[in-house]
């Protein structure tokens, strides 16, 4: 079996088990059903490039990542094992008012074993989803890789941040290869006016579709926050994207702006509109992870202790909603979610206990 699904009242979930990743997500409000998550267009290709990683093959909707990027300790395909192996399904049943399912990564981590739930409530458009690291050794960076994708591209929105910044380098610097926008590397507290290439200057929270490019950029949390949010408002798909974390489990979010910004296999140029959420507590790479790096020096963590006895957990939720305009602030009622925007106010489902652990 290399799909695996399940569903409570409104809401469903497909995982592909052969890399772990989500693959669909599909949310029933009203007359209408949201799909948040993107599936890359090269999926079920025969002609993909010798030796492409299986996750890269596979890419879909949203993965953990572990270590987050290049695996320069424990050899393995970027973004770790599990975004690239088997995960077996190992638990599946009905809860009080909905399902839920565990599943277990095939291959060890740092010697630690990793496993997935996902919990679907009725009539809650979210999907829970929590990973636990059994054991092991080490330190160990992790992250989430929601995507989703827009036809027109769309505005986000976050919960405050310290400060954004680029890594040293950026994700396509040959020409004969890509192009990217924003400056490598670069370091701002407003988030609404970031440095690009040739010294002007872009605004993060917009995603313009005729933008054709690869860029990369972490923003990090202010550490009064108790709730971290992204919400993604889609211009001609009429929803919002939430994407929710504990932000002292999950201290960063990278935003990945892949829209047409790599000219080679598989890409080709036809990776339109799609944006990265990933919520992690990584830099870039484990061994810049573990080792120094300007996140730590800001006094972010950057990575998770592995002990032979102890068990890491840290969780992520994320969820979509019919509404067009974006919040200005999202706060957690008892049993509910609310999302606040000048505007309105949008009151919806919400297990207010799962992000707290």
């Amino acid at each position: 079996m290399s799909s695996f699904a399940f569903s409570a009242s409104g809401i469903s979930v497909a995982i592909d088990l052969s890399v772990g990743h989500l693959e669909d997500l599909s949310i029933e409000i009203g007359e209408r059903i949201l799909r948040p998550l993107h599936r890359a267009p090269w999926i079920g290709e025969r002609d993909l490039p010798k030796g492409i990683a299986p996750g890269l093959e596979r890419l879909s909707g949203d993965f953990l990542c572990a270590p987050f990027s290049r695996c320069d300790i424990e050899e393995a395909p970027g973004h770790g094992w599990p975004a690239n192996s088997t995960w077996t399904v190992v638990a599946s049943n009905s809860i009080d008012l909905g399902w839920q399912a565990t599943l277990r990564l095939a291959k060890p981590v740092m010697g630690a074993t990793i496993e997935k739930t996902l919990t679907l409530r009725d009539n809650h458009p979210f999907l829970y989803q929590e990973h636990r690291i059994i054991g092991g050794a080490g330190e160990l960076p992790v992250s989430h890789h929601v995507m989703s994708v827009m036809a027109r591209g769309g505005q986000l929105a976050f919960s405050p941040k310290r400060f954004a910044e680029t890594p040293d380098e950026s994700l396509e610097p040959d020409p004969s290869r890509g192009r990217y926008m924003l400056k490598y590397p670069a370091h701002t507290q407003d988030l609404h006016r970031f440095p690009t290439r040739g010294d002007g200057w872009t605004d993060l929270a917009v995603y313009n579709a005729q933008d054709r490019r690869e860029d990369f950029v972490t923003l990090v949390e202010q550490p009064q926050n108790a709730l971290g949010w992204t919400a993604l408002h889609r211009e001609a798909e009429g929803d919002i994207i939430l994407v929710l974390k504990n932000p002292r489990e999950l201290p960063v979010t990278m935003l990945w702006y892949s829209n047409g910004g790599r000219d080679y296999a598989p890409w080709n140029g036809r990776h339109l509109g799609v944006i990265g959420i990933e919520d992690g507590r990584t830099a870039i790479g484990h061994r810049q992870s573990v080792g120094d790096n300007t996140l730590k020096a800001a006094g972010v963590p950057t990575s998770f202790t592995l002990k032979a006895d102890g068990v890491v957990q840290f969780r992520q939720v994320i969820g979509a909603l019919p509404i067009q305009r974006l919040p200005s602030a999202l706060e957690q009622q008892q049993g509910f979610l609310v999302a606040q925007s000048q505007e309105m106010q949008t009151r919806v489902p919400f297990d207010n206990e799962f992000l707290k652990g």
